[in-house]
């Protein structure tokens, strides 16, 4: 066990910037391409990679401050401390038998793919610990739940294995949807925040009958034809930011600097992400190439992180205009069993694409969506906060280094908080979580038939 933790953590330690593209690099080779076409196109992505999570730090290093200053102007305050994934991460991995979630992820992909039951190569195995972090939550409240210690082991890793496959059928679903928003072919996103669409899809078909908010069609191409330079991406970054310090700050500089900052960030994330573009076009070319010439009518996927999607104007247009609604859903909902106040997840990264991929980009709708579903975010990650606070007590004391040994620690906009709440409990036997899964369950086989619908009509058009 220690022999494979210690060859997963030093595989990781890569980090997805170098991982990703050397996977992408040898799939190119296996693949026939050129080795300086496939270098080019290996290192491109890892620049894209790189110049993303630059702007996203960013961006959240700006925004971080402001939601800070808006708690204070309101006198918020809440018992459990808002630490971001980085904290959790650690203390997934710090688990005995994370480890074992690695080459679970790669053995239920394998076996999938030889079944045809998928057309996705995920080679985003960096993200593992997302799965991971669904294991040992689950084994944590089976624990607490009374069941032996190998059968609560057991039931981390068959709500991990769900996940995993889940993840998979969802990549093939949107991977259309994808290349349409994104004009990338061949890839897709086999990401945990994904899972998060169904929950979105009741709300989703409700507005499609809407004509008033399903015809209107506004996206940032759209702002930008009706009330030209203020659809601008750095014109709306330049509002959206001078609005948010004016109310953080009430200082004229300050909100200023705040407005220059979110338009730098909104101008960037579309020139970054023409890289991923760049980077991933000629690999799909030759993945596709190879598959016709070798397995005739057999398509492969390759799944990577969300930031491929992260060119999209609407997303971090939604993402800002959703966070002031965050912090009032913050104070509304303790009442209701909130205990957290965002700050390292303030810009929540796990909500816009999936509402981006729901939507296809109808501004209107990801904005009234988000706003419904934010407050599963909080519920979900406060419910977590006492488990979570006492695995990084066992398994990673440092992760709660300069917090208050009284406050509880979670990460305020968990990814998949509807899919982890409702596993999590469904397996540890409460009868809410059981309830709650089901119904989950039933959501996602409508949501693989809403997708199949859209790409029917995609592949028309």
């Amino acid at each position: 066990m220690d022999v494979l933790y210690n060859v997963v953590q030093y595989i990781l330690g890569f980090g997805a910037a170098v991982f990703v593209p050397l996977i992408m690099l040898i799939i190119g080779l296996l693949c026939r391409m050129k080795f300086a076409d496939a270098f080019i196109a290996a290192l491109t992505l890892g620049i894209a990679f790189t110049g993303m999570n630059v702007v996203i730090n960013f961006m959240t290093g700006a925004i971080t401050p402001a939601a800070q200053g808006l708690a204070d102007a309101t006198g918020i305050a809440l018992p459990t401390v808002d630490v971001g994934w980085p904290a959790l991460s650690a203390i997934a991995w710090a688990w005995p038998y994370g480890v074992l979630c690695f080459p679970l992820l790669i053995a239920i992909n394998a076996i999938m793919l030889t079944t045809n039951t998928t057309n996705v190569l995920n080679v985003d195995l960096w993200n593992a610990w997302t799965k991971l972090c669904t294991c040992v939550i689950t084994y944590y409240l089976c624990s607490s739940a009374g069941m032996a210690e190998g059968l609560a082991i057991a039931m981390g890793f068959i709500a991990a294995a769900i996940q995993i496959i889940a993840e998979l059928k969802i990549g093939d679903a949107i991977q259309p949807t994808i290349e349409n928003v994104t004009g990338i072919p061949g890839v897709t996103v086999p990401h945990a925040l994904m899972l998060t669409c169904t929950i979105v899809l009741p709300f989703e078909l409700i507005l499609q009958r809407i004509p008033a908010i399903e015809n209107n069609k506004v996206d940032a191409k759209w702002l930008r034809s009706k009330i030209g330079i203020f659809g601008e991406n750095s014109v709306m970054g330049f509002i959206i930011g001078l609005l948010l310090g004016a109310v953080a700050y009430r200082e004229l500089q300050a909100a200023l600097t705040l407005a220059i900052q979110a338009a730098t960030a909104l101008t960037l994330f579309p020139m970054v992400s023409k890289l991923f573009m760049q980077a991933l076009s000629p690999i799909s070319d030759a993945v596709g190439d190879f598959m016709k010439k070798r397995f005739a009518g057999k398509q492969l996927i390759i799944g990577l992180d969300w930031p491929i999607l992260a060119g999209s104007n609407e997303l971090w247009v939604t993402t800002v205009l959703l966070i002031p609604f965050e912090l009032v859903f913050a104070f509304l909902l303790t009442p209701l069993g909130n205990t957290v106040l965002p700050f390292a997840g303030i810009v929540n990264i796990c909500l816009a694409p999936v509402l981006l991929m729901m939507t296809g980009g109808n501004l209107t709708k990801m904005l009234i969506e988000g706003i419904i579903v934010t407050p599963v975010y909080l519920l979900a990650s406060s419910s977590f906060a006492p488990y979570l606070t006492e695995l990084a007590r066992t398994f990673s004391p440092d992760s709660l280094a300069g917090i208050d040994q009284n406050a509880m620690i979670t990460w305020a906009t968990l990814e998949t908080p509807d899919f982890r709440w409702s596993v999590a409990n469904a397996l540890s036997g409460h009868l809410p979580g059981i309830i709650c899964f089901i119904v989950w369950v039933v959501l996602f086989v409508a949501l693989m038939k809403f997708f199949k619908k859209r790409n029917e009509k995609l592949a028309t058009a």
